[in-house]
């Protein structure tokens, strides 16, 4: 049997899905363990072999990504969810609908994002700080500390994630898709970047800063793709002079620059279950009567109603602070409205 070594829910997906067949193993330290990895082609085998130090790294990203996108889609109709069968997420993101646009993105910068902040904490042989960040800022402080390798971690990101679309002969419509949001996903990361301090002298007078440059939170790379989700961009291929590119379908439309999604088909609207595309629907699924929002009841529940129900919830209450030193609370019970989804 194969061996999985990252979270099922991504398997069997193009762009960081694919990397998701890899559940469970906890390290990968052998080079017969490639070979086993479900879902990877056979030059992502062999950029295993090279690399067994980084692929826990390419592991933790895959989770960092898929569970980032469950956050930001939380409230919407297509919540990210997996399913059991394959492809994880159905036909959604097999299609090239936006919901696959910010799959591909979130998780080509889960892997930018995971091998660089492994190479600044010394995790890896291969790379350590980005030692060309020194000397005097034009700001007056001095480059000084780790500075996260960010170039390492995009270059791993892309010769690793964007392989696969490289291999299937970059001119297909779907690929030039992909590995267009593989790059918008490392652009997030990339525009995104800052500058950390840190002030010495006599009691903080901050005499000398020394700075270093770090990435973002990944909460805020997931915001960032989840708002150029929701201005992606239609596209068609068209011919330009000798090469094959993605232009807007609609010509009116601004141009699409390399930090925007971008997609070729419309995407379904989520409402009821189609087990055969993978789409779970939103019944049962809790909603916010007051919101008018895509969260709210009306919009979610696609216009069938929903369902309310007092629920019973027990919570700390009436804390107090004892001397030295514990706090002492009364378990409450508070009722609830819950609506869900007919």
């Amino acid at each position: 049997a194969g061996t999985n070594w990252l979270p099922e829910p991504w398997a069997g997906l193009g762009g960081g899905g694919y990397l998701a067949k890899l559940s469970s193993v906890g390290s990968i330290s052998e080079e017969e363990t490639c070979e086993k990895l479900k879902g990877l082609i056979q030059r992502q085998v062999q950029m295993c072999k090279r690399n067994l130090e980084v692929m826990d790294s390419v592991r933790r990203g895959a989770q960092l990504a898929i569970e980032e996108c469950q956050y930001q889609f939380r409230n919407r109709r297509w919540n990210c969810s997996t399913l059991d069968s394959l492809p994880v997420f159905g036909k959604v993101v097999t299609q090239g609908t936006r919901e696959a646009a910010f799959v591909y993105a979130i998780s080509s910068a889960g892997v930018a994002f995971a091998v660089t902040r492994a190479c600044s904490s010394g995790e890896l042989e291969k790379c350590g700080c980005d030692r060309t960040v020194h000397g005097v800022s034009p700001q007056g402080f001095q480059w000084s500390g780790c500075s996260d390798n960010i170039a390492y971690g995009v270059a791993f990101s892309q010769s690793f994630v964007d392989v696969r679309e490289r291999s299937k002969g970059a001119s297909s419509s779907r690929a030039l898709m992909n590995l267009h949001n593989n790059e918008a996903g490392r652009k997030a990361i990339l525009t995104h970047m800052r500058v950390e301090c840190k002030c010495h002298g006599v009691s903080g007078s901050c005499e000398v800063k020394t700075c270093w440059r770090a990435v973002p939170p990944f909460r805020q790379v997931g915001h960032a793709l989840k708002e150029k989700f929701d201005g992606a961009t239609e596209v068609e291929p068209r011919r330009v002079g000798s090469s094959r590119a993605l232009v807007p379908r609609n010509a009116q439309f601004k141009p699409h620059t390399d930090e925007d999604l971008v997609y070729l088909e419309p995407s379904p609207d989520f409402c009821e279950q189609d087990v055969r595309s993978g789409v779970l629907g939103t019944r049962g699924r809790t909603c916010n009567k007051t919101s008018k929002a895509i969260d709210g009841c009306e919009l979610l529940c696609c216009g069938r109603g929903f369902h309310t129900a007092q629920v019973e919830l027990a919570e700390r209450c009436s804390c107090k602070f004892h001397w030295c030193c514990f706090v002492k609370c009364r378990q409450c019970q508070r009722l609830v409205e819950l609506h869900t989804c007919r």
